[in-house]
């Protein structure tokens, strides 16, 4: 090779380095939410400046392989093809709208009491936006429903979130205690959530804007993402994120490598900034001697205190900060609960399905809905306690 050749490759090398880099910084400086946690996290060190260590500790390591492998799992089991041929079923099925949006609904909330609320919204928004590219689904409203719904779903069970989890194993309560303590409060929200699904949906009929043949869909792309998601959940569930993230890689880079490097990074960002910067202001000491101020041990106060607290924190981290101010398990169980709808933050799984709709103005529409929501199951969860 030339002097003048190697030169052209270098300048050309360069060239799709510095466009790579900068469509990555236009992708971020358009990402709201990655900017404001970006911010924050350069106040924070500014106010409190923490170690590389300390920072790494922070980070919920098994949280993050788990998402980074259900993304790469999803993306497969899309580019297989097979949620097209499972829309096109389903609408035959549900011919008008709002039937197909309770539906969507309910599955999306039962199957988030076992396999968790962020597990369930990969399946059904996928799914989801399947049926958006083969008929005139109002796609952007159904996911904000979704997002609600797995939120209402999951709070039945101790298997539905991490804030259950973390509340049953410290509550002492048996599994169908738990269940029984908070089927009251899930029956409730999942009653208003349906009344204002149907009302949002209405029998408008679904006419398909095209089909897509039986055959399009690569069968052994999506047995072997199933296989994998079916061992991934088992793993993960048992502590092994680690060893379960490592083997879907393994298995996709040969498979499917799109399915890998082709994920949302910038979503495994977030989150990674979202533990970062909000366990950072919750061990602040002024936020732990305002804390240590309110009487946490009643049941109004620590009801209200988890499901205002969620809303700036998410629920995950409220549970775990105002467990060591009060032992009120049922009211602390029920605010977390409560405390998922509101503001986007209230709960991570909020997050994952506004940025799997990838759409900014969802952002503004999700209020629209959830803060409504939120102040209505107030009063519901507050009622529910009545019955425990």
């Amino acid at each position: 090779m030339t002097n003048e050749a190697q030169h052209s490759s270098e300048v050309s090398h360069v060239t799709r380095v510095t466009r790579s880099l900068a469509k990555l910084f236009e992708r971020v400086r358009s990402d709201r939410v990655l900017v404001i946690l970006l911010i924050a996290f350069v106040a924070l060190q500014i106010m409190r400046p923490a170690s590389v260590g300390a920072l790494f500790a922070r980070i919920d390591q098994h949280t993050i392989l788990t998402l980074a492998g259900l993304l790469m799992l999803t993306r497969a089991i899309d580019q297989s093809g097979f949620l097209d041929w499972l829309a096109q079923r389903l609408l035959r099925w549900f011919r008008t709208e709002r039937r197909l949006a309770l539906l969507m609904v309910a599955f999306a909330a039962a199957l988030s009491t076992l396999l968790t609320n962020d597990v369930a919204l990969f399946a059904v928004v996928p799914l989801a936006q399947s049926l958006a590219r083969i008929a005139p689904v109002r796609i952007e409203r159904l996911i904000i429903f979704l997002a609600l719904a797995v939120n209402a779903g999951s709070s039945l069970t101790p298997l539905g979130n991490p804030q259950n989890l973390f509340l049953w194993q410290h509550s002492g309560l048996g599994f169908g205690g738990y269940v029984a303590m908070m089927t009251p409060i899930t029956v409730a929200l999942m009653a208003l959530l349906l009344a204002v699904c149907a009302f949002a949906f209405d029998s408008r009929p679904l006419h398909f804007q095209r089909r897509g043949p039986s055959h399009d869909v690569r069968w052994p792309l999506l047995w072997i993402a199933l296989a994998l998601f079916v061992g991934f959940v088992a793993l993960a569930d048992h502590g092994l994120a680690t060893w379960a993230c490592a083997g879907v890689v393994a298995v996709l880079l040969v498979a499917r490598r799109n399915a890998v490097l082709g994920i949302d990074w910038l979503l495994l960002a977030i989150f990674v900034l979202m533990f970062v910067v909000l366990r950072g202001v919750a061990e602040m000491p002024e936020v732990r001697t305002a804390l240590g101020h309110v009487d946490f041990s009643s049941t109004l106060g620590a009801y209200l205190g988890a499901a205002v607290l969620s809303q700036f924190i998410s629920n995950v981290p409220a549970a775990i900060l105002l467990a060591e101010y009060s032992q009120n398990w049922p009211a602390l169980a029920h605010g977390v609960a409560v405390g998922g709808f509101g503001l986007a933050v209230g709960s991570l799984a909020n997050l994952i399905a506004l940025r799997m709709a990838k759409s900014r103005k969802i952002w503004w529409h999700f209020h629209w809905v959830s803060i409504p929501f939120y102040l209505v199951a107030l009063g519901l969860g507050f009622a529910a306690l009545k019955w425990v």
